[in-house]
Order: structure tokens, then C-alpha cells, then sequence
């Protein structure tokens, strides 16, 4: 799995379906595909194994100074500390962007519940700074096809779901003038252009390769086996006429968690058979769940996550009750041996939300020797967490159903670019 996909040559590495699918190695190798992530250490995935087990590249400290230069911006702090940490032909991109040639930023979401967790809003959290220094148009799919396929869902749940992840996705911040969010049911049925390239792209892709690239089996429904292409046709700039017309070399930038990538694998083996640019991609690591890095984040579950719709109170329970503490037995082993950084999920949680890098390392230094106390450290993320989630509330709530159907309207995007 480890080259972009070739035609006809299915992986080496491919596991037979029931082994859990073709990213499975052994029994102690992370798992990691677009429906499952599991890993065994509560470190949570080793993430240097799976740029060679996936042939993408480190996002290094030359590419970071690098889009520091281009943009005249301090790189994000998702960049800094590694959560945005591997990339497909950033360099790419960023050589067109110094030579004034356009591109534009893809993502997108699957809304299989109402309730968004702040997991979900880390490739939103960067897609909005991406946009911002850039100053790019932007398109966001929702994937309410893809939910209605896998889960026990109506196509009307599916839909709403979307409408309402819409909202939160919105109350990031996101510019109505730079960015058009679609529901993949509304906008398949209404883009000739979009559809066009589903079909190039599905005529280019064989069963066996889905097969070896997303483990369906003969038992899966024939829209999971297709569903693939409607992912990666956002990638081709085509596919918006509204926005792009009929240009076809807009160079795209996906910015996602790295389960997506094997959808993009698919994308990029197929761009230059139907002559269109690769897509380039940034990868963001996995947001732990409150219990442990090793376990997983449900909907189904409230304890797992903080929830975008969490009070400023059960976000104190929570972490206070369920966040996996890297701390000793007792007050005094903890003192004399410090905590583990590595494992705890509050500090995790620390790396994602507080901007300040000079406090989070001393955090990190004071709750490493034992001066600093797991209570105490949760106490430091509930006081992040909290204006967090409660400012996202409020604008949520500024977000009307007009602000919604304007935002999901096919239409120009304003942007520089000739």
C-alpha cells in the first residue's frame, strides 16, 4: 500500500478480506483504514510507521519554514507540534502558490450523527487557517451518501445529519464568500460536471483494486464498491463549474485525518489517467478518545469525547471522570516519579487546544517531574475547553437556516487568482 496505486497490480502487503482488511499486518501492528482505527499502545498509533507503511512523506521542519515563507504567517500550531505531520507533494502546491498559480482546498466530513465531538473539528479547525493565509476558495462534501451506505440510517437522516454538521462546520469560521459546503445527495443530482468525472473516475477503477485498497468483500452492497469515486471527484477542479468553469488544472489540497488516505491513493493513480493534477494532501493524526488513546470515540458513547454540545459542566465531569490519566497510584509515587506525557489524554488534549507553546511546555515539564498533579493538569484543560466549546455555541447559534442554504448554494467564490 505503500506507492500510489497502480492499475493491475494489487498490493503486496494485501491481507485476505477477513484478516481485518488490507492495512492489517500482525496481531500488534496498528490498524488503521477510513471506517476503523486501532491500535494496542496507549501512546495511541505510531504514526512513523504508517508514513512508510502508507509512502507518504514527514511534514519536516524545512517544508514548515517553507510555508512560512509563502504565507508571511507563524505556521499553526497544528503544524508545529506535529498533529498536521505528513504530506503528499506539499512542495507542489506551495511552488504554484509562489508562482501566483491557483489551487483550492478540499474536505469534508461523513455526518453519521447530530452531535459533533472537538475531534471532528481538528481538519476544519486547519482547513479555516489554511484558507485564511492563502486566501483560497474552499469546497466541503458532506458525505450523507456514504452514511446512508454503512449505517443503520433513512436517506433523511442522512440528509439532516448533514444540514445540521453544516452548522458547526460553518461556526468555525469559514469565509461564506471563499467557500461552498455541498450534500453529496443535493449536489450529484444537480452538477453534470460532478457526475461526469464520478463516472471517468469509476470506469478507471477496477473491483479488484477497491478490493485491495478498502477490503470490501463480495457481500458488500454495490454503492459502498462505487462510493469511493464520489469522494475523490472534489479533488478535480472540474467538478465545480460554478466556481472554476471548465478549468481542469486547478491543483486541489485535501487537508485530512490520514484513514482518509486510501481514497486518495485511489485519486491520485487515476488524476493523471484522465488528465488531471494529482491531489496533494496534508494528514493529521488521530484525536484520542477521553479513556486512552487505544480506545475508541462513539457518538454512541457520550463519555467518549467532549461533545460540541457539552455544558461547561459535563466538560469538567468528563475530563475529571473519564480522561485517562498518566499519573501515579498516589500523590506521593507521583511526586517522587512525575507523570507520563505520553499517555495521558488531558495532555494530549493540551497539544491540540492551547495555542500557547511556552506554557504547554512547561505543563509538560511540571506534570513530567511530579510537580504538578493530574488533577491539576485536568484542571488546565478544563479551562481551555470550556470558552472553547462555549464560543463555538454561540456561533452556532448565529447560524440560520438562511446563513446554511447560502453557504450549500452552488455559486461563483470570490477569490485573486486569474
Amino acid at each position: 500500500m505503500g506507492e500510489d496505486y497502480k492499475a493491475g497490480c494489487p498490493p503486496n502487503n494485501a491481507a485476505p478480506a477477513g484478516d481485518g482488511g488490507p492495512e492489517a499486518t500482525e496481531a500488534e501492528e496498528d490498524f488503521v483504514d477510513p471506517w476503523t482505527v486501532q491500535t494496542s499502545s496507549a501512546k495511541g498509533v505510531d504514526y512513523d510507521k504508517l508514513i512508510v507503511r502508507f509512502g507518504s512523506s514527514k511534514i519536516d521542519k524545512e517544508l514548515i519554514n517553507r510555508i512560512e515563507r509563502a504565507t508571511g504567517q507563524r505556521p499553526h500550531r497544528f503544524l508545529r507540534r506535529g498533529i498536521f505531520f505528513s504530506h503528499r507533494d506539499m512542495n507542489q502546491v506551495l511552488d504554484a502558490y509562489e508562482n501566483k498559480k491557483p489551487f483550492y482546498l478540499y474536505t469534508g466530513r461523513g455526518p453519521s450523527s447530530e452531535a459533533m465531538h472537538v475531534g471532528h473539528l481538528i481538519p476544519f479547525i486547519f482547513t479555516k487557517w489554511l484558507q485564511d493565509v492563502f486566501n483560497v476558495p474552499l469546497v466541503i462534501q458532506m458525505t450523507d451518501d456514504e452514511k446512508y451506505l454503512w449505517k443503520d440510517l433513512t436517506l433523511d437522516q442522512a440528509h439532516g445529519y448533514a444540514v445540521e454538521n453544516a452548522k458547526d462546520i460553518i461556526a468555525c469560521g469559514f469565509d461564506i464568500n471563499k467557500t461552498f459546503i455541498f450534500s453529496d445527495l443535493d449536489y450529484m443530482g444537480m452538477s453534470p460536471g460532478f457526475y461526469r468525472n464520478v463516472v471517468k473516475i469509476q470506469k478507471h477503477v477496477t473491483f479488484n483494486q477497491v478490493k485491495g485498497i478498502f477490503g470490501f468483500t463480495d457481500s458488500d452492497c454495490i454503492g459502498k464498491i462505487s462510493f469511493p469515486a464520489i469522494q475523490a471527484a472534489p479533488s478535480f477542479s472540474n467538478s465545480f463549474p460554478q466556481i472554476f468553469g471548465d478549468k481542469t488544472d486547478v491543483q486541489c489540497l485535501i487537508p485530512c485525518a490520514i484513514d482518509q488516505d486510501p481514497y486518495f491513493r485511489m485519486t491520485r493513480d487515476v488524476a493523471p489517467r484522465i488528465g488531471y493534477p494529482k491531489p496533494a494532501l496534508l494528514h493529521s493524526t488521530f484525536f484520542p478518545a477521553l479513556q486512552g488513546a487505544q480506545t475508541k470515540m462513539s457518538a454512541s458513547d457520550p463519555n467518549s469525547s467532549i461533545f460540541l454540545t457539552d455544558t461547561a459542566k459535563q466538560i469538567k465531569t468528563k475530563v475529571n471522570k473519564h480522561a485517562f490519566s498518566g499519573g501515579r497510584d498516589t500523590i506521593e509515587e507521583h511526586r517522587q516519579f512525575g507523570g507520563n506525557c505520553d499517555v495521558d489524554v488531558s495532555f494530549m488534549y493540551l497539544t491540540f487546544f492551547l495555542e500557547d507553546d511556552d506554557k504547554l511546555e512547561q505543563i509538560r515539564k511540571d506534570y513530567t517531574s511530579g510537580a504538578m498533579l493530574t488533577g491539576e493538569l485536568k484542571k488546565e484543560l478544563v479551562e481551555v475547553l470550556q470558552p472553547l466549546i462555549a464560543e463555538h455555541q454561540a456561533r452556532r447559534k448565529e447560524v440560520t437556516e438562511e446563513i446554511v442554504k447560502e453557504f450549500m448554494t452552488p455559486r461563483k467564490l470570490s477569490y485573486d487568482f486569474q
